[in-house]
């Protein structure tokens, strides 16, 4: 789509939001159900209790204190048994997994709304599930071709590369790993992916599998962890060994961690997305559509902020840091 077409197009989006809000009758209550606890999803909450505000909506949040779906899905049964939650913004821990578990959320009278993370392959209008009102997130393959390129820069485009992940079967980090792999296989024959570890979104063992990986490769010229807890632990590793600004890290999510890390050498580039965008977005669409609104775009991409040593101090990319409420 051309520029000027998708200013329109936003332009149009804006417009069909603020009349939805405007012409909100019932009053609605909304779920937030995300991932896990960590600085991504406390600033998406900052960004779904700010819309709530400036509708006059209620929400109730449940954050799970670790991932996976069988600690996501207790607390969603929880949320619809309370029966009185009209929509739920949720970032599904499983693409398949959950797919079950919310059909029968939908079947007792809650719509959906994904964030983030998104069921089945994410095509809501012609894919295998279509019952969420929308999917809300970052175009994540895309965003791994953008580390891929940003490490291979910063190693000069030659050496082996490794990636720290958290978990199989999760749409945001598997489709990073897959632009990131797409990228180094076809651009860049001088660099070799040597593996990929899963730490469950435990930064410790983040660690641990990256010091393995140190170990086991001592050549190692760079690392990409593909979220919150994935970087940390890489950065975290990388500096244990005394290699921090030898082997680079790239660090999904602008977290304030990682950006210490960037300043100190350790980490070459910061992807930020914008999770603030994508939980008050996602209100938003809850009450358009409780409003009338029928025609919302069932996928939005948010984009992202780049951040490296050069633009980390002006304020126009700095307003993308992660800044989480003491």
């Amino acid at each position: 789509m051309r520029k000027t077409s998708k200013l329109l197009a936003l332009g149009a989006l804006s417009a069909m939001l603020m009349s939805g809000a405007a012409i909100a009758q019932d009053k609605i209550t909304i779920g937030f159900l995300p991932g896990v606890v960590d600085p991504f999803y406390q600033v998406m909450e900052l960004g779904v209790m700010a819309a709530a505000k400036d509708l006059g909506l209620e929400v109730v949040t449940q954050i799970p204190a670790t991932w996976g779906v069988e600690v996501q899905t207790p607390i969603l049964d929880a949320m619809v048994a309370r029966g009185d939650i009209d929509f739920l913004i949720i970032a599904p821990t499983d693409k398949d997994q959950m797919i079950a578990p919310l059909e029968l959320a939908l079947e007792s009278g809650i719509q959906i709304i994904t964030v983030d993370t998104f069921l089945g392959d994410g095509d809501y209008l012609n894919g295998p599930v279509t019952f969420p009102i929308s999917a809300i997130g970052s175009d994540n393959t895309e965003g791994g071709r953008i580390s891929a390129r940003g490490l291979a820069k910063a190693i000069g485009g030659e050496g082996s590369v490794y990636i720290n992940s958290t978990n199989p079967n999760v749409s945001s980090v598997e489709a990073r790993a897959i632009g990131f792999n797409d990228v180094m296989d076809n651009e860049f024959p001088g660099i070799t992916v040597v593996g990929i570890d899963f730490n469950l979104d435990d930064m410790n063992t983040a660690v641990q599998q990256t010091s393995a990986t140190l170990e086991r490769v001592p050549d190692l010229a760079g690392v990409f962890g593909t979220n919150v807890f994935s970087a940390q632990g890489a950065g975290t590793a990388v500096v244990n060994a005394g290699l921090g600004g030898v082997v680079q890290v790239v660090a999904y999510d602008a977290t304030q961690f990682a950006i210490e890390q960037l300043r100190e050498g350790t980490v070459s580039l910061v992807l930020a997305q914008k999770p603030y965008d994508m939980g008050y977005m996602a209100v938003q669409f809850a009450a358009a559509t409780a409003s009338g609104v029928t025609s919302l775009p069932t996928k939005v991409e948010t984009g992202f902020a780049i951040i490296d040593i050069d633009n980390v101090d002006d304020p126009e990319v700095a307003r993308f840091i992660y800044q989480v409420p003491n």
